[in-house]
């Protein structure tokens, strides 16, 4: 799926906005290490003895950011034999840039109306 551009258009679907999912979704986004994990998927699916490898942790630590990255859905898995392998969940991170897009799209934002002492 490199080089490749995936628009909701594409996907068919308007994304439903669940405030838990994005609000995990951006919790995710907030570690390091995530970022990175994040960052070596972008290239192809990895299983996770390579992830180990590649990110020089142990396999508890890295258990432990994935579970967090799945929790967002932010990654997908599944397994082959003994081994679990890992791959972007495409449709969040485009549900999460429509989320921040939609600020893009909003007018001045009116000041507040001026409290009064109602005694």
């Amino acid at each position: 799926m490199k080089n490749s551009t995936i628009t909701p258009t594409d996907l068919g679907e308007k994304f439903p906005f669940s405030g838990k999912l994005i609000a995990a979704g951006f919790h995710a986004l907030s570690d390091p290490l995530r970022i990175q994990i994040l960052e070596l998927l972008r290239e192809q699916e990895l299983c996770v003895c390579d992830l180990c490898d590649r990110l020089c942790v142990s396999q508890s630590k890295l258990s432990f950011h994935l579970k967090t990255l799945k929790e967002a859905a932010l990654v997908r898995s599944r397994q082959e034999g003994r081994w679990i392998y890992y791959s972007l969940n495409l449709v969040q991170f485009l549900a999460m840039e429509q989320y921040l897009s939609d600020y893009r799209h909003l007018s001045q934002i009116l000041p507040a109306r001026p409290c009064s002492d109602a005694d």
